[in-house]
């Protein structure tokens, strides 16, 4: 741009302040995520995922309406908007064609087969951990995403961590 000689010196001079300002994704390329199992840690997680501007989250899901409400509450407010749908069962989330992606934050015990349901359902999805309790169960869930050619992947934040690191 300098180098231009048709640059005007009021285009030189906004430019740089163009580039620099935080550039917002447009809607269109959002993920719209759902979140399934808001306990302590989904709603931790549901959390650093608000804080993306590339993920619009449109859907909670819990069982326990207090949970639903709490997790429904955080997405209105960072949105500033009431659109956060809420669900007490995971097949709406799932059947729900809008919706690219989901975070798995259920119970241990769920994580292989909500993450498998997700999979054929076409969503990607983002599962906190333990993902499966046996080896038979993880090799039936990587099946699962590659027959269905989903993308998917469990939490692993401990190993950027530079304490563990460290360790």
């Amino acid at each position: 741009m300098p180098n231009d000689p048709h640059l005007s010196r009021r285009q030189f001079l906004v430019a740089p302040a163009a580039l620099a300002a935080p550039q917002s994704t447009p809607p269109s390329d959002r993920i719209r995520l759902g979140v399934i199992g808001l306990g302590p840690r989904g709603r931790y997680v549901l959390g650093h995922f608000l804080k993306e501007d590339d993920i619009q989250v449109v859907a909670v899901c819990d069982a326990a309406e207090e949970r639903r409400n709490e997790a429904k509450q955080m997405v209105d407010q960072r949105y500033a908007n009431t659109a956060c749908l809420t669900y007490r069962q995971h097949e709406k989330i799932l059947a729900r064609q809008d919706i690219a992606a989901v975070l798995n934050a259920t119970g241990d015990r769920w994580h292989g087969v909500l993450s498998a349901l997700a999979a054929k359902a076409g969503k990607d999805v983002y599962c906190e951990k333990p993902f499966t309790l046996t080896i038979a169960e993880g090799r039936e869930l990587a099946d699962t995403i590659r027959r269905y050619g989903t993308i998917w992947q469990c939490g692993m934040q401990r190993r950027s961590d530079p304490g563990y690191q460290f360790v």
